[in-house]
């Protein structure tokens, strides 16, 4: 089957800060799923987030996001790769960034619960997992981001 498209759509300056506020004081790698034009994976390496890495299919957007890692400053130092989120193996990264659509997040949860490590945190944006109880939100309406901590979700999951 093909895999869902979603749509890209700028995530506004609030939605950045309240998406890197939830990853505040963490490490480990940090991986933005549709990453768009990289504005996240960018302002996530800019706060100390790394590696930071941004997987998108869309070739105009990820020559966007090299522009603008490059405009920051931070060419060889961020990446973003042209991988499909089925295929990329998430196994090493404690930092997932969502900004996906509805459609696509019951079966990524399936994929995030069998490959993520407990200590990972994953931060939504504009949906929530619709199954999931987050461990913390920020902000409001389309501003609104959610954090799930792998080790929570995967107790409730069991329950």
């Amino acid at each position: 089957p093909l895999p869902p498209q979603v749509p890209f759509q700028p995530a506004s300056s609030r939605q950045v800060s309240h998406t890197l506020a939830l990853l505040q004081g963490r490490a480990g790698k940090t991986v933005d799923l549709g990453s768009g034009d990289g504005r996240l994976v960018v302002e996530a390496h800019r706060q100390g987030l790394r590696p930071a890495v941004g997987y998108e299919l869309n070739p105009w957007l990820l020559g966007l996001s090299k522009y603008r890692a490059w405009k920051a400053g931070y060419h060889g130092k961020v990446s973003f790769l042209k991988k499909d989120l089925w295929k990329v193996n998430l196994s090493d990264c404690h930092n997932v960034i969502v900004f996906l659509a509805p459609s696509v997040k019951p079966p990524l949860a399936t994929k995030l619960l069998a490959e993520l490590p407990d200590e990972a945190r994953v931060v939504a944006g504009r949906f929530p997992f619709p199954f999931w109880t987050p461990t913390s939100t920020l902000g409001q309406g389309l501003d609104q981001v959610w954090a799930y901590d792998m080790k929570e979700v995967r107790r409730a999951v069991q329950k």
